[in-house]
């Protein structure tokens, strides 16, 4: 908006003959587009000068609209009325595009016509320069009783400053509400406190967002201020240190945000935050985030100590009336009654005890001589589900000695219960972490500490993702033989992002020296790095490779070494993938990774290699299908959900997911008409679908892989992973039993090394919009696409045109599409790797170019994380041998040209 505050400075200058417009040298509106333009004033200063300006401004508004109402003065000072600022406005905390929140107080001496016009000559100016106005018009008793009814407005009037007239009516309104408030505090606070709470729901968590609002979300502009209500209640305060500066950073941010947008907005977007960044002198966006999640951490810490205190004082009040009359009313003395209400000390751990509803230390407790205290008093409070009070964290913080290199057994322990406890970890690491007590004892978190991920996929920063990882880890120990090893790895795998290159590479030399620090053994910190080097190994592997080459599984084997690493790595690679987020781990996924788990682990036991010129094993279905297919010469679909069984303890990876988009799946419930009946039955309790499955059967031909999933998008079905091979048929059916003389010969297309030339495509996916469609009609689509009659291309071209149509879709600009050449990944075809933005039409698309480029698709291996698209396509010459590398080279070239394009 400052563009209307500029358009406007002229006209209201000139024309605001006898208003205050022109009181201040050249107008108050040139006056505020100097001060905003000046680069040496910003912050805390430009702030107080905004409100001092503004304040100017309004007093003269009032004065001049008090002489024209005929409002009594005496000495030039107006009395019976005041302006008063509230909210943010009355804390002097003026940004560039803030609400100006003013009250017209008055004491009813005047009359209302008088009091009417005397508004209209303050509101109207501010109106006229396109400033947010958020006015009103009250009488002292008026505004208490508004606030009585209204917690919004009684927290705006808690921060009532006097901008002019009459200074005694505003500071009798200031008493009378701060009164107000601390006798409805222990009725007000819970209500604020659930405000707060609905907020955090609608608008999550500042600290993880990577589009936070800066004003709502938890940890937020919104809870500093609630924190200052809850300190003019007397009834509790909040942790000072760093809260002010917490504060003005996020002030800081919302100032240049709003000079950034030229709007009143609080929502710092992906797209503003490079300036942002620039404007507040920092490096780059990633620094304005780290700084902004800072902050926020500060405010939702502080917040949650501070109603921790606000319960315990509450549930402390309510109390004393009942001691009361158990006493009989009378107190014997008062320290008799105090003592029988005192809070009993419970026993959690050597030196450390739990006191009302927190964990303590225990009077005889010594941090200056134990310097395991602190993970013992954490792990003590995780275990018991209890948080760490804050006067015992800063007590830990200020005393406790450092812990010798290598450390002791117990500290090493303690760090392994404190991360085994499950959900409760988090709330005890962050009071660690608040006091730097997490960077002391793990040097290299510092790095990772509040490190924002741009990719959409995670939902944490890194030092949370590592911390809900053994949170995951912990529900998972069960499946292995060394859960220490589990946690520890949990909390390290990803702790190379903090510095340059392939974090896996990075964390491994990290991990090494942070396994010899806390005390494990050689033969230990080999796992841990493993782990940490390898922790993305199986889920790329069963989602991007072929599982029926052996040197895919080979190569899993030779990098994992043995059984019992491959046991935790399988664990890490859920644990990782359920912290990350719901686009990151499925029970589809988690299918893939336990069959991959299965075949590397039959090789370390020395288990003969699978044959690779042996066919594939198919299920009766499949084989079903692929008869069926051979034997009429066309295509044939079954389209039915998928679920499977979820026991307790079931180790194969496929539990507590969600789909890979971070949306439903799709059911089909009775198969529609003209659909095989192939649809499973109601899923019972305990089963989780692990999608959509479409089964596609067809004699092997040019353009399958294309026309499929040509015909797929054009149906609107996204997809979210598919499968493409050649399947053998019995023997017998070569026999004497001859096929349909009609059905036409096999072509050289994706199976041209398959005897007698099916394909079959597995492929999950999803409807867009509404239902699924039939299975008839995405076979006679199918057909059509094959033989040329339908123009894929052109219809996928004329959705695209249209969907630019809508003015409200803006695309979002996503970094362009990569393709590469996977050396070394398979003996039998070469693998070509490429990641692009999902959209409809990608697979289609890539298969064209493939088809294009002459090659053969032996098998595709489709995977969708979020917006992402990471597919991996085994690819053969004519002859049916790897592409030689500078063809190889070439055909990547080629692709991504096509999808650039």
């Amino acid at each position: 908006m400052t563009e209307s505050v500029e358009a406007k400075t002229e006209t209201t200058a000139g024309t605001a003959s006898g208003t205050a417009a022109d009181s201040v040298p050249g107008g108050y509106a040139a006056a505020r587009l100097r001060l905003l333009q000046e680069e040496s004033r910003s912050g805390p200063p430009r702030r107080t000068a905004l409100a001092e300006l503004t304040d100017q401004w309004l007093a003269t508004l009032l004065a001049g609209g008090a002489r024209e109402a005929g409002i009594a003065q005496r000495d030039g000072a107006v009395r019976g009325v005041a302006l008063v600022a509230v909210g943010g406005y009355g804390r002097g905390e003026l940004s560039p595009r803030s609400d100006l929140d003013v009250l017209l107080l008055h004491d009813g001496s005047a009359d209302a016509p008088a009091i009417a016009a005397l508004a209209d000559h303050v509101w109207y100016p501010v109106w006229d320069l396109g400033l947010a106005l958020d006015h009103s018009v009250r009488t002292p008793e008026q505004a208490r009783k508004t606030a009585g009814e209204d917690l919004k407005a009684q927290l705006g009037l808690l921060d009532a400053r006097h901008i002019a007239g009459d200074a005694a009516l505003t500071a009798g309104l200031r008493t009378a509400v701060l009164a107000d408030w601390r006798a409805q505090a222990p009725r007000r606070l819970p209500e604020l406190r659930e405000l707060g709470q609905e907020r955090a729901r609608r608008h999550g968590e500042l600290q993880y967002l990577l589009e936070p609002d800066l004003k709502e979300a938890r940890g937020g502009l919104r809870d500093a201020t609630a924190l200052r209500a809850v300190a003019a209640s007397w009834l509790a305060d909040a942790p000072r240190e760093g809260l002010a500066e917490a504060r003005r950073r996020l002030l800081d941010a919302r100032d240049a945000l709003h000079l950034t947008t030229g709007r009143a907005t609080d929502r710092l977007a992906l797209q503003e935050q490079d300036q942002v960044a620039a404007d507040l002198g920092l490096l780059d966006a990633d620094t304005l985030l780290r700084q902004v999640y800072e902050s926020a951490r500060t405010i939702s810490y502080a917040s949650d100590v501070t109603w921790r205190e606000v319960e315990r004082v509450l549930r402390a009040r309510s109390a004393r009336p009942r001691l009361r009359g158990l006493l009989g009313g009378r107190g014997r003395g008062g320290s008799q009654a105090g003592g029988a209400g005192a809070a009993e000390r419970s026993p959690l751990a050597e030196g450390v005890v739990e006191q009302d509803g927190e964990v303590v230390l225990a009077r005889a407790a010594r941090p200056e001589r134990d310097p395991v205290l602190p993970l013992r008093a954490a792990a003590a409070a995780a275990q018991a589900g209890l948080p760490l009070s804050l006067h015992a964290v800063r007590r830990l913080a200020a005393a406790a000695r450092p812990l010798p290199v290598p450390w002791p057994p117990e500290a090493r322990e303690q760090l392994v219960t404190l991360l085994g406890a499950g959900e409760s970890t988090v709330g005890v690491w962050e009071a660690l972490e608040a006091e730097g007590l997490i960077t002391r004892l793990l040097p290299d978190w510092e790095r990772v500490r509040c490190r924002p991920q741009r990719n959409p996929v995670h939902r944490w920063t890194v030092d949370r993702h590592l911390v809900e990882t053994a949170v995951r880890a912990s529900a998972l120990s069960r499946r292995v033989g060394r859960p220490d090893l589990l946690l520890i790895a949990a909390l390290l795998h990803d702790i190379g992002k903090g510095w340059p290159g392939d974090h896996s590479v990075a964390g491994e030399t990290i991990a090494r020296d942070v396994a010899t620090r806390i005390g494990f053994d050689r033969a230990d910190v080999a796992v841990l790095a493993t782990l940490v080097r390898h922790h993305l190994l199986l889920i790329e592997t069963a989602t991007r490779r072929d599982l029926d080459d052996p040197a895919t599984v080979r190569s899993v084997a030779e990098a994992v070494g043995s059984t019992a690493t491959l046991e935790l790595l399988h664990a890490l690679t859920e644990a990782d993938a359920l912290a990350t987020g719901p686009a990151a781990w499925s029970a589809w996924r988690g299918s893939l990774v336990a069959d991959l788990v299965k075949r590397v682990a039959g090789v370390l036991a020395g288990e003969p290699a699978a044959d690779p010129s042996a066919p594939q094993q198919t299920t009766a279905e499949q084989e079903r299908l692929a008869i069926e297919a051979w034997r009429t010469g066309g295509p044939v679909l079954a389209l039915h959900a998928r679920s499977e069984a979820l026991p307790p303890g079931d180790p194969t990876g496929t539990r507590a997911s969600t789909p890979a988009s971070g949306a439903p799946d799709k059911r089909t419930g009775a198969p529609e008409a003209g659909t095989p009946s192939h649809a499973e039955p109601d899923e019972e309790p305990g089963t989780e679908s692990i999608g959509v499955e479409l089964l596609i059967a067809v004699p092997d031909q040019p353009g399958v892989l294309p026309a499929a999933a040509g015909v797929l998008a054009l149906h609107r079905l996204t997809v979210r992973a598919a499968d493409l091979r050649a399947v053998g048929l019995p023997e017998e059916l070569t026999g004497p039993a001859a096929p349909d003389p009609a059905r036409p010969a096999p072509g050289a297309g994706a199976g041209a090394g398959a005897d007698p030339g099916v394909l079959l495509l597995s492929w999950r996916v999803a409807a867009e919009y509404g239902s699924l469609p039939q299975a008839a009609r995405l076979r006679k689509d199918l057909l059509r696409a094959l033989d040329g009659s339908l123009d894929i291309v052109a219809r996928l071209a004329e959705r695209e045109a249209a969907y630019r149509g809508y003015p409200r879709r803006r695309g979002v600009h996503a970094p362009p599409p990569r393709v590469t050449v996977a050396p070394g990944s398979s003996q039998l075809a070469t693998v070509i790797e490429v990641r692009a933005q999902d959209a409809p039409g990608l697979l289609h698309r890539i298969g064209r170019a493939l088809e294009d480029a002459g090659v053969t698709v032996r098998s595709a291996h489709v995977s969708t994380l979020g917006a992402n698209a990471v597919d991996a396509f085994y690819v053969t010459d004519a002859s049916g041998a790897p592409l030689r590398p500078v063809r190889a080279a070439e055909v990547a070239q080629e692709v991504e040209r096509a999808l650039s394009g």
